[in-house]
């Protein structure tokens, strides 16, 4: 597995490739924790495109209900169906029957991960800390028995149940009934040596030199009392900027120029800029 993610484009340590093989081999859904930025969503993107299978996306967020995740009625079809079958005569209770199928369903990414044809798809819940503790009660039990009943159709189950990967940036706690049916797998910021061959394989136009100071800048970065630390995203972000910019190392007046790239508040960006940044180039350059 740790072969099949890195040629996929994901650097993956041993660690992770054993939680995402076993998530497959043993069916469980897989629950990955980690600070915004160090690549949780982009392990169900990867193994989408290992499995060579569609890749289905819950975004999590406040207030999320039930409707929006699972299905919800084309109303305003459904209301021409109405008329037309009252032009027609057609009598109410066929009209009825018509305006409750499959047809006029809005399947939203749950159900869309249950019905799903073809063989399973792979489920990403993403940031499921945002949602409140109702939804998660409910995504507990699709979890378990990928099944849902819808009033006016039956019940639904899915035939080729999907591969799924929650994600968590532990704005909250998660329940524990939760934890206990998943495999759990946290990320951690990346070493240097990582971070480097994470920066060559995204940014193949970064030169050696180029990846390794924006390598050590970061992770020098990171250990300052930051309200929101970079990830490893905002790592290659920088990285296609200042590839763009045609640098081929960190000066000090670029990284002024672009800090907006890895720092994501203002109270960083203005204890970062002026002499915290020309220590920390000078630093990134002088490093071997």
């Amino acid at each position: 597995m740790q072969a099949a993610m890195e040629s996929a484009g994901y650097i993956a340590e041993p660690s992770i490739a054993t939680a995402v093989f076993l998530s497959v081999e043993m069916r469980k859904p897989l629950l990955i924790e980690g600070d915004a930025g160090v690549g949780k969503t982009e392990v169900a993107k990867v193994l989408a495109r290992i499995l060579d299978t569609e890749l289905i996306r819950l975004q999590c967020y406040e207030g999320l209900d039930v409707q929006t995740a699972l299905y919800e009625w084309d109303y305003p079809r459904q209301m021409l169906r109405v008329r037309m079958g009252e032009d027609e005569g057609r009598p109410a209770r066929e009209i009825e029957a018509a305006i409750y199928s499959r047809a006029y369903l809005l399947e939203r990414p749950l159900l869309r991960a249950i019905t799903r044809a073809g063989g399973p798809p792979v489920l990403l819940i993403d940031e499921v800390d945002r949602a409140d503790d109702g939804f998660e009660a409910f995504l507990l039990e699709i979890l378990s028995d990928f099944q849902v009943t819808i009033p006016e159709l039956g019940t639904l189950r899915a035939e080729h149940p999907p591969f799924v990967v929650l994600t968590s940036n532990r704005s909250r706690e998660i329940g524990d009934a939760l934890r206990r049916r998943c495999l759990y797998l946290y990320i951690d910021h990346p070493s240097l040596e990582k971070e480097v061959r994470i920066l060559r394989a995204r940014v193949p136009g970064a030169s050696e030199r180029l990846a390794l100071e924006i390598g050590r800048f970061v992770q020098a970065l990171r250990s300052r009392p930051l309200i929101k630390v970079p990830g490893v995203a905002e790592s290659i972000d920088w990285a296609r900027a200042l590839v763009r910019l045609h640098r081929e190392g960190l000066d000090a007046e670029t990284v002024e120029d672009t800090l907006g790239c890895l720092l994501k508040d203002r109270h960083d960006l203005g204890d970062v800029r002026g002499t915290a940044t020309a220590e920390l180039v000078e630093k990134a350059a002088a490093m071997g």
